[in-house]
C-alpha cells in the first residue's frame, strides 16, 4: 500500500460511488507525485488508464488548511470556462475510507516548469510564449463571473483586504519569538493605506508558473493548487506572482525564491511587462499595485516567521531550515520598498 492511499480501500469506494472511474477488476497502483506540507499528489493507475487522487497532509488535523471540497469546487466551477482546469471525476468527505477526505481528477498532460534552466532550454521565443499565457490565463479566471459558475457562496469580496490584513498581523503575533526590524511598520503602512475594495472575483491565492501545466505548444492545459482560493481582490493574485518573481530575480535568499527561479530565463517576460501585459488583457487598474506587493510580502514574511518558530521549538521535521531566520529580513524590506 502507497503510504497515504490504501488503493485497496480507493478501488471499493470508485466500485460503489464512481464505477467506471477506473477499472477496478484488478488490483490499483498509485505513485505519490508530490507530498510534504502541501496536499499529497498521487498517480493512481489500473494498468491501461491513469488518473489523480489529491488528499491532505499525513498527520494533518486542521481541515480548513487543507480543504478538498473547496479545491474540488472551484475546479468544478471552472470546467466550462476559459480557464484550464482538470476533469473532476468525485469527492469523498468521509475520512473512513482512507484516513482524510480525498477527490479523484483528470491526469492532464504538461510539465510544471520550476527551474530557469526547463525553460532555457526551450529557448527565449518559446518560454516569451509562455510567461505570456501564465499571465493571460490569470486576466481569464478574473474574468470569471463566480456568481454564474455557481461560486457566489465561496467567499465574501467585501472586506477581503481588510481581512487579510488582520489575519496576517494575527498569524505574525502567534510566532512571536524575536524582534524583526520593520515587520511592524510594514504593517501599521498596510493598515493606514488599505485601498478601496474593487470588485470581487475568484482568487487563486498562489499564482505562479510552477502551479499550472504547459503543453508541448507552450499553452497552460490545466491550473493547480487551488487549496488557497476564494472570492477576493484580483491584485492579490497579482501581487504575489509579481512577488515571487522579484525573489527569484533578485535572488535575496528568502525561501519563497527557492520555490522557482524560473523568471530567471532569458525570454521571460520581465516584472514591468507582466504588469503591463495583465492590465492591458484585463482592462483593470493597478495604480494600487504597491500596497498589494507589500502586503504580499508580509505575507510570505509571516509564514516564514511561523516555520522559523516552530523550528526553533522543535516542532519542525526534516532539513533545510537551519538558515530560514534570516530569510525573512529582504522580505519586510521588499514589502518598505514596495509601500514607499
Amino acid at each position: 500500500m502507497t503510504e497515504g492511499l490504501d488503493t485497496g480501500a480507493l478501488a471499493r469506494w470508485i466500485d460503489a460511488e464512481r464505477p467506471g472511474v477506473l477499472d477496478t477488476s484488478g488490483p490499483l497502483t498509485a505513485t505519490l507525485i508530490t507530498g510534504g506540507k502541501s496536499n499529497l499528489t498521487y498517480r493512481v493507475s489500473d494498468g491501461a488508464r491513469e488518473i489523480i487522487a489529491r488528499r491532505p497532509p499525513l498527520g494533518h488535523v486542521l481541515a480548513t488548511a487543507h480543504d478538498m471540497s473547496r479545491e474540488y469546487k472551484v475546479m468544478r466551477a471552472l470546467a466550462d470556462t476559459a480557464v484550464p482546469v482538470p476533469a473532476t471525476y468525485g469527492l469523498c468527505e468521509d475520512d473512513s475510507v482512507i484516513g482524510a477526505p480525498f477527490y479523484l481528477m483528470e491526469s492532464v498532460a504538461g510539465t510544471p516548469y520550476q527551474r530557469a534552466d526547463q525553460l532555457s532550454a526551450l529557448g527565449e521565443e518559446r518560454t516569451r510564449a509562455i510567461s505570456e499565457h501564465l499571465v493571460d490565463t490569470l486576466a481569464a479566471l478574473h474574468e470569471v463571473d463566480y456568481a454564474a459558475v455557481g461560486l457566489e457562496d465561496f467567499g465574501r469580496p467585501d472586506g477581503y483586504l481588510e481581512r487579510q490584513v488582520r489575519r496576517w498581523k494575527k498569524q505574525l503575533e502567534a510566532s512571536r519569538s524575536r524582534e524583526i526590524d520593520g515587520i511592524d511598520e510594514l504593517y501599521a503602512r498596510l493598515e493606514r493605506s488599505i485601498p478601496q475594495s474593487g470588485d470581487g472575483t475568484i482568487v487563486h491565492g498562489d499564482y505562479r508558473l510552477d502551479n499550472a501545466l504547459v503543453d508541448d505548444t507552450d499553452h497552460i492545459t490545466a491550473v493547480l493548487d487551488w487549496e488557497m482560493s476564494t472570492l477576493g481582490d484580483p491584485l492579490t493574485d497579482v501581487a504575489l506572482m509579481v512577488a515571487y518573481q522579484n525573489l527569484a530575480l533578485h535572488d535575496s535568499g528568502a525561501s519563497p525564491a527557492s520555490v522557482t527561479d524560473a523568471p530567471k530565463a532569458p525570454g521571460y517576460l520581465s516584472v514591468d511587462a507582466v504588469i503591463d501585459r495583465y492590465a492591458t488583457t484585463s482592462g483593470r487598474d493597478l495604480s494600487e499595485l504597491g500596497f498589494h506587493l507589500g502586503l504580499a510580502y508580509f505575507k510570505l514574511a509571516v509564514i516564514l516567521e511561523g516555520i522559523y518558530y516552530r523550528y526553533i521549538h522543535g516542532q519542525t521535521l526534516g532539513e533545510g531550515f537551519d538558515h530560514i531566520g534570516d530569510s525573512i529580513f529582504p522580505l519586510v524590506q521588499h514589502g518598505l520598498d514596495a509601500t514607499t
